[in-house]
């Protein structure tokens, strides 16, 4: 009994308690926070921040960490966490703000803008600290870094951890879930949204994903002009993004690869791959779209999906790999993280990607071992731009900003610093030849593991005043301060988004969804339509909005605190 009692006690005689008492702790509060994870209500679950509630309870009862070690472990876990986020997000981060992703992106912005600023309000009007303001807003938006990053802002501005935080952030956060799914449900209804007929006109209003995707059309051609033109000669006419895969030619009815030499009649039919934004056009400047069989004309020629595995091919252009002068074969669309590129000639490889190549078995095998393809290689990690990329994250974090009106100069910190590095490196490293690629899974344990010990450090520092605070504190009426930091942006927003910016229903919700940073208001938006809309408008905003609880949850802080 006495090894049992020291073990979650602690060892008196031991710094911390022993290295056993402090793994044994955060080891059980992730494990039974996992567990109760998968506990879910009408298909809604807390996720992961049952660790954070488990935390508090077993630090009321006085089960806990040192404190040294609790606050080194927080930080370590929330850079983990953020910098496994920006690599995710890091190569969409920049194109999400062309054309119809920009408009997608200022609604998220105000979406962020009206919470702090009715976080900033409540501050004043009732007297509640910033910090615990602070805390309720990141519950109330469910955003676990900007809860970490206003708790990094205020240790390094006060030199102490302030534990109303993440009270605040655990009283407001389960309401924070549940009040984004009433509020998109509610815009239904204020709306009066015929779901059938917003499903049909999705695709119309998806332009941001029309950008971003591609799609292949059969073509006759009929227009006299570029009767016996090349192929090169060609994108200067159109001045759109396209490939031509295959030919049909008129005379002999032979199918073949193109290249830049082959020459266009009228009568030939092609293969064109573009965005289905820039189709229309491209049809109607060729002639006439048709059904074509492309397999059934020529069995030579094979259609494969290959890895791009070989480090050496990372940042290099398509034009540079010679793939159809070399070998006769033909690339004609990339797909990166999900989504499909058109094979433009400057287009840069990353590893990771996978591209459909097409050709003769003999030309496809001989591209096969240029281009890699081996899976052992892919799963092999590179960990030198992870560990680079978090210890200039930590620099960069650390260098004060002077901003005018805040007395205190601001740091990005161990949140903002991390994550700015994390998707600078992966949008911009296959450029200068840093090979970034991590597989999904990967990915996802790293963030997990950092997000588990970030929130069990904070349910254990938070768990010894959590009870009497909402008792005797008056933290009940947090949990309406959160409701009205959840609702009232998401209303304010989805009615701008639809009658001002005529927004689809369906991409609307996925706005709103990603600008709180949700994934159970993601999932409830994806079960009610069969489209990708709200899936393309939650990943559209995400990369800025998580940008932006990070900084603004620091900005209240030192400017504020």
């Amino acid at each position: 009994m006495e090894v049992l009692r020291n073990l979650f006690e602690g060892y008196p005689n031991l710094w911390g308690g022993g290295v056993a008492h402090s793994v044994l702790i955060l080891s059980l509060t992730i494990a039974f926070g996992i567990i109760l994870a998968k506990i879910k209500v009408r298909g809604v679950s807390l996720g992961v921040t049952w660790i954070l509630f488990v935390g508090i309870v077993f630090g009321h009862f006085n089960m806990n960490l040192d404190e040294h070690l609790l606050h080194f472990l927080k930080e370590f876990g929330l850079i983990l966490f953020v910098y496994s986020i920006g690599l995710q997000v890091g190569p969409g981060f920049f194109s999400a703000f062309k054309k119809g992703g920009f408009t997608l992106n200022m609604l998220a912005v105000l979406v962020v803008a009206l919470g702090v600023g009715i976080t900033v309000i409540l501050h004043f009007t009732t007297g509640t600290p910033i910090t615990t303001m602070v805390g309720i807003l990141s519950g109330a938006v469910t955003n676990t870094p900007g809860l970490g990053a206003a708790q990094q802002a205020n240790s390094d501005l006060n030199g102490i951890d302030a534990p109303d935080i993440a009270l605040g952030y655990a009283v407001s956060y389960p309401l924070g879930v549940v009040g984004i799914i009433l509020s998109l449900l509610a815009l239904k209804y204020l709306l009066r949204i015929n779901t059938a007929q917003e499903e049909k006109e999705a695709e119309v209003g998806l332009g941001h994903l029309q950008e971003l995707t591609v799609r292949p059309v059969s073509i006759e051609v009929r227009n006299e002009s570029v009767d016996g033109i090349k192929i090169k000669e060609l994108r200067p006419l159109l001045n759109r993004k396209f490939v031509i895969s295959r030919i049909k030619h008129r005379e002999g009815g032979e199918t073949e690869l193109v290249n830049s030499e082959t020459v266009i009649h009228v009568g030939d039919i092609i293969l064109v791959i573009s965005t289905p934004i820039d189709v229309e056009a491209i049809t109607i400047f060729f002639g006439k779209e048709i059904k074509m069989e492309w397999e059934q004309l020529n069995k030579q020629l094979i259609s494969r999906r290959i890895l791009i595995t070989k480090p050496e091919l990372n940042g290099k252009t398509l034009s540079q790999l010679k793939i159809r002068n070399n070998f006769g074969a033909s690339i004609t669309r990339i797909n990166r993280s999900g989504v499909d590129l058109v094979a433009g000639p400057q287009l840069q490889l990353q590893m990771g990607d996978r591209v459909t190549i097409v050709g003769t078995e003999l030309a496809v095998a001989h591209a096969e071992k240029v281009l890699g393809n081996s899976m052992k290689r892919l799963n092999h990690p590179n960990l030198i731009p992870i560990f680079i990329g978090i210890a200039l994250g930590c620099i960069l974090g650390s260098i004060p900003f002077a901003f005018p009106g805040i007395p205190q100069p601001v740091k990005l910190g161990l949140a903002g610093g991390p994550l700015i590095v994390s998707i600078l490196i992966s949008r911009f490293g296959p450029k200068y030849k840093l090979i970034t690629y991590t597989t999904i899974s990967a990915n996802l344990m790293l963030r997990e593991i950092g997000i588990s010990i970030f929130l069990a450090c904070v349910g254990l520092g938070a768990g010894e005043g959590f009870v009497d605070t909402i008792i005797h504190g008056g933290g009940y009426i947090w949990v309406g301060y959160g409701v009205i930091i959840t609702i009232l942006p998401l209303l304010i927003t989805g009615l701008v988004g639809r009658y001002y910016c005529k927004l689809n229903y369906f991409t609307l919700i996925g706005v709103l969804a990603g600008s709180t940073t949700n994934p159970p208001a993601l999932a409830y938006s994806n079960d009610l339509t069969s489209c990708d809309a709200p899936a393309v408008g939650y990943a559209t905003v995400y990369p800025l909005t998580m940008f932006l609880r990070v900084l603004t949850a620091q900005l209240l802080i030192l400017s504020l605190g």
